[in-house]
Parts: C-alpha cells; structure tokens; sequence
C-alpha cells in the first residue's frame, strides 16, 4: 500500500469508490487518537495538540486528509498500523507524501 520510500503519505478523504468520507471530522479524530504518538513520548498535556507524526488538514480541492509521516512507523509501529489499517478498513485513499522520494 505505502512505498518504503515514502516520507509521508496522505489518506484522504475519498472513498476507492469516490465518495466523501463521513463524518466531516474524521480527521482531527483521527489525529486526536494519534496524538500521544510524538517525539519523546506522550507528556501532560500532549493530548492538548496533534502529533507532528499524524496531522489532520486539507488537499488542494478542499477534502479533508491526515499527513501520517513515517517516524510514527519508526517509533510505534502498531500506531503506524493502527493508521493505516484504519484507512484500509474505511476503504480511504492512501497516496505518498509531497517528501515522498
């Protein structure tokens, strides 16, 4: 699904089919659930902000995505897995990041 090479990689909010996920704030709950998962481990407070390894934002066209980048893997590779099969699960798109090489 995801290249070894990739440095980030999106899922999107789009369906294999083409249809917009539900609900709306699929994203920031997502990257809510992700967000103890960061650079030097979880701390009071971390819960308050997203985890630069899983953020939520949107594509050029509007549709929300979350930017998964690969330390996550490299950290906590069930957090990692717990992403993407999320993705596969809900049927979502999964592209490589713009630091893909």
């Amino acid at each position: 699904m995801v290249s070894n090479n990739a440095k980030e990689v999106f899922i999107q909010g789009i369906t294999q089919d083409g249809k917009p996920f539900r609900p709306s704030d699929w994203a920031e709950r997502l990257a809510g659930v992700m967000s103890q998962f960061r650079p030097g481990g979880a701390s009071p407070g971390s819960h308050l902000s997203y985890s630069p390894w899983c953020v939520p934002t949107t594509n050029d066209d509007g549709q929300k995505c979350v930017i998964v980048h690969v330390d996550l893997r490299e950290a906590e590779v069930m957090a990692w897995d717990f992403v993407l099969n999320f993705a596969r699960d809900n049927q979502l798109q999964v592209v490589k990041g713009a630091l893909a090489q």
